[in-house]
């Protein structure tokens, strides 16, 4: 049986690894298969044109083919020259890939979360410090692998969210009134439209979405957010 063989893909570069003397193995969110792994060959060499272009962040086109769990590179391209990221936003676009090789499974297409993930970039590299663009990817990833909240319902009473009433968040049946709840009906309101002007919804956007992406990742601790709370202090 012969190679399948893949032209002209969309694509950025998750995480990379050395592989051997000279090689890379990279992990890559494409637009139309989802994640993948690639093997690079020779991609290290000093001659090679291409290794300068395999670096997280840069929206490429890559070619590539095999039939294996790891296929192998056959070529790159840069679509665009776009800004990069820099400063606290260059950790903010590591924790957006840290997420998405958590939560997505390889070989599972997602192209509603390439686009995503391709806006939340755009975004990192015009703002100093895009929360608001971080909160949209983060909901929007959620919603995308199944694993969305209902923001402005009350699911276990039944009725819709109040502005002025408090919420606590519970796992299984997402947001419950209660008088001594985190969230505020204004706030959660504010979430499901994706408006995020008001200081107050973005500091509990915050800690919502922490709570909400903590409890599937079932202990596991995201590298790129320790970092960038470290950095945060600082400023």
């Amino acid at each position: 049986m012969s190679d399948s063989v893949f032209y002209s893909q969309p694509s950025y570069i998750l995480h990379y690894q050395n592989y051997r003397e000279s090689s890379l193995i990279i992990d890559v969110l494409t637009r139309d298969f989802g994640r993948i792994s690639l093997l690079a060959k020779g991609v290290r060499k000093a001659k090679s044109k291409t290794c300068g272009l395999l670096q997280p962040f840069k929206p490429l086109s890559l070619s590539y083919m095999g039939r294996s769990g790891l296929k192998t590179l056959t070529d790159a391209e840069l679509l665009d020259v776009s800004g990069e990221l820099s400063g606290i936003n260059l950790y903010c676009g590591f924790y957006i890939n840290e997420l998405i090789c958590n939560f997505l499974h390889k070989d599972d297409p997602h192209p509603e979360v390439f686009s995503d993930y391709q806006s939340c970039i755009t975004q990192l590299s015009r703002y100093e410090f895009p929360e608001s663009a971080l909160r949209v990817f983060e909901m929007n990833l959620m919603e995308n692998i199944g694993y969305g909240m209902h923001f402005g319902y009350d699911l276990k009473n039944n009725k819709p969210v109040e502005l002025t009433k408090k919420y606590l968040f519970n796992k299984d049946h997402g947001f419950v009134e209660d008088a001594d709840g985190r969230f505020s009906g204004a706030t959660l309101l504010a979430i499901e439209q994706r408006v995020f002007v008001d200081p107050t919804v973005l500091s509990e956007a915050k800690k919502l979405m922490r709570m909400l992406i903590d409890s599937h990742l079932q202990g596991k601790r995201l590298k790129s957010r320790s970092v960038i709370n470290k950095i945060a202090k600082r400023l």
